[in-house]
């Protein structure tokens, strides 16, 4: 395995960061083919010996039980300090609006009770699910800076958002002499690389570390034609994200099949190592021990530049969806008004 740097923290991360959505009580949320705890430890604990020290999951991940059953895998099979846990939270429901419920106090629920089901003092990364439009950015920046200021969260990050907008953010933080955001959770991999139109330059520029999700396209970028998985066949929001585009994103597709069998690795080793030479650390999420297992094998192929060029060739631009898609329509509507306080920003 090999480390690095989160972006301007001090955070000592491996390449690869298991993403935990696919943890937790299926019956407590929407996705039937998550595992329960006994499978999820398994996993955990696999990652944890093939030098795995970063977990990203999130309070919204199977109405918390994500959480749970990584904080308890963790107290179990490793030392806090040397690993690194990330958990998101996700903006202020219409009931909490209606009751008056700041984002600041929004911020401060949320984690206290993430921490409570991690069962542990702090988290490393506490990352901002996704924009809050109905929320002051003065709220939100003012609440993530109190809660690094009180030790609950070392640093935090962003996911699901506009390179305008982190830009934006960090700009505020910065004069404010608040905490800025170290890392990107955006949606990028081989079949989907919207994110290089903006987000990548903005994040080499400012040292942002990008972290993205979905970084085998749903499982899409691990098979070969033909093959599925539970998966592929009930995972509701990755058909959203990528069945519209399955034709030409087969020939991407085919690619990396062509250069897995030139290699003689599976073909996640041949996508993650492309997107290892784009960013700090791909979230990978893990529901089978040889997911993990190829995931950390990526690490250690070289893919020629020639290689990269060719898996690169064939992609055509794709059309925002899902999160993305929902925050375009509401950017359109929103008063771009430049403040401090407790006015809109």
């Amino acid at each position: 395995m090999e480390y690095t740097k989160l972006g301007n923290s001090d955070l000592k991360v491996s390449r690869i960061c298991m993403g935990c959505m696919g943890f937790g009580n299926a019956t407590n949320g929407q996705h039937s083919w998550t595992l329960d705890e006994e499978h999820s430890r398994e996993i955990i604990k696999r990652g944890l010996e093939l030098g795995v020290n970063f977990f990203d999951t999130a309070i919204g991940y199977q109405s918390g039980t994500s959480e749970q059953y990584l904080g308890r895998a963790i107290k179990d099979y490793a030392k806090r300090d040397e690993t690194v846990i990330a958990t998101k939270f996700l903006p202020r429901t219409n009931e909490e609006i209606e009751a008056g419920i700041t984002g600041q106090q929004h911020i401060q629920r949320m984690l206290d009770k993430s921490l409570q089901n991690l069962g542990t003092d702090y988290v490393d990364l506490y990352i901002y699910h996704m924009w809050d439009y109905n929320t002051p950015l003065y709220d939100i920046m003012e609440g993530l800076n109190t809660a690094v200021k009180s030790g609950k969260a070392r640093y935090i990050g962003i996911s699901n958002c506009f390179a305008w907008q982190l830009a934006k953010a960090n700009a505020l933080a910065e004069q404010e002499g608040f905490a800025k955001f170290v890392s990107i959770q955006g949606h990028y991999n081989l079949i989907f690389r919207e994110e290089e139109r903006e987000m990548t330059k903005l994040c080499a520029e400012d040292n942002i570390a990008m972290t993205p999700y979905s970084a085998l396209a749903g499982g899409r970028l691990s098979k070969a034609p033909g093959e599925t998985s539970k998966r592929l066949e009930e995972d509701s929001y990755a058909k959203l994200k990528y069945d519209t585009t399955a034709k030409q994103d087969g020939v991407v597709i085919g690619r990396v099949m062509e250069l897995a069998a030139k290699h003689e690795v599976s073909m996640t080793e041949i996508s993650l190592a492309w997107l290892l030479t784009k960013v700090t650390a791909p979230v990978v999420g893990a529901t089978k021990l040889h997911h993990i297992e190829g995931a950390v094998k990526a690490v250690d192929l070289i893919l020629s530049e020639e290689e990269i060029a060719y898996l690169e060739e064939p992609y055509v631009p794709h059309a925002l969806v899902g999160v993305m898609a929902q925050n375009t329509m509401a950017a359109s509507k929103e008063k771009h008004v430049w403040s401090t306080g407790n006015q809109k920003i």
